[in-house]
């Protein structure tokens, strides 16, 4: 006996929550090109008054985007305050050095796109593009942004400790972390290129320049103490990570460490490490091929662990989860 099809009106309400689904789920270079057409105009007005204005803003927005991509993909949940309930990432140990001014780009643009088209576009994307055209603009490479991300309705401070590189890391460590998220030693290797600009906080290294001076030019150890030789009394005191061209983004970082100009232990393992020193070599004498591979490197971080659909959401404010 032949089984009556269902009425053509019902297969329609079947299908439609998987089409909703599919279309809220895909990310595209032009999602906002209807909903929201000014995206581009207001993102480069704001990003281009913040660099200007604040200098430092690239080198801070780089590094935020990196702690919000690596730990769980790039869903703004690092952007997220504390409540009296809940202690957010952001308060976490190794995130309270993160700088006020990436946070500050991300909220003024934020705030334009609310009033131009409210509702629409999330803070992870604009994290994300904020961070890729400030690079840009100090140099580095251009490189796409898909966009349709969703912001994290998650952000704990537990969830940190382990599963974000910190410089006093032994190099296994930090490429396990890599590892776990499906990054290569190379593309590791890559994305620590970052360090060709920005700045560090003296007590993230202050141990180093006095017992592991091995790794250091002797100068530049020297130079280092006396920089840094009042830091327990000011924590503020701080040191550019590429001491040649420290506001421009190239490979000037590589060719440092070589010559122990570096001024992190993880910078000193990526130059001692077989697994990483061939990389490093690589980088120092071709930066097309650093470009290129940072590039391709930051578009596969920018869609780790992206959420989209119905597993985020569009935050009225970065700072607080609707």
């Amino acid at each position: 006996m032949a089984k009556t099809p269902p009425p053509p009106f019902l297969s329609i309400l079947i299908f439609l929550p998987l089409f909703t689904y599919l279309s809220e789920s895909r990310l595209d270079l032009n999602y906002y090109s209807k909903s929201c057409p000014r995206f581009n105009d207001i993102m480069r007005d704001t990003i281009t008054n913040k660099q200007i204005t604040t200098p430092t803003t690239a080198a801070g927005t780089l590094r935020l985007f990196f702690h919000d991509a690596i730990l769980n993909g790039v869903d703004a949940s690092v952007l997220i305050s504390s409540t009296p309930f809940n202690k957010a990432e952001r308060d976490a140990d190794i995130n309270l050095s993160l700088p006020g001014d990436a946070f500050d780009v991300v909220t003024r643009a934020k705030t334009a796109l609310e009033l131009s088209c409210p509702n629409t576009v999330s803070c992870a994307d604009i994290l994300a593009v904020a961070t890729r055209d400030l690079v840009t603009m100090v140099g580095g490479p251009y490189y796409n942004v898909v966009l349709g991300r969703k912001d994290g309705r998650i952000s704990k401070a537990s969830t940190v400790d382990g599963n974000l590189p910190k410089p006093t890391m032994p190099m296994s460590q930090i490429l396990e972390i890599f590892k776990n998220r499906n990054f290569t030693e190379q593309e590791m290797v890559a994305l620590s290129g970052a360090h060709t600009i920005g700045f560090s906080h003296c007590k993230e290294f202050s141990s180093s320049i006095y017992n592991d001076t091995n790794h250091y030019n002797p100068r530049f150890a020297q130079g280092l103490q006396r920089a840094c030789g009042d830091y327990q009394k000011n924590p503020t005191l701080s040191v550019f990570n590429d001491i040649m061209t420290p506001n421009k983004f190239d490979n000037l970082y590589y060719q440092n460490l070589p010559k122990g100009l570096g001024l992190l232990e993880s910078d000193h393992g990526l130059n001692s490490d077989l697994r990483t020193q061939r990389f490093v070599d690589m980088y120092a004498r071709d930066q097309n091929l650093f470009f290129r591979d940072f590039a391709r490197a930051m578009e596969k971080l920018g869609v780790y662990g992206v959420k989209t659909g119905r597993r985020g959401e569009i935050r009225h404010k970065c700072d607080a989860i609707n």
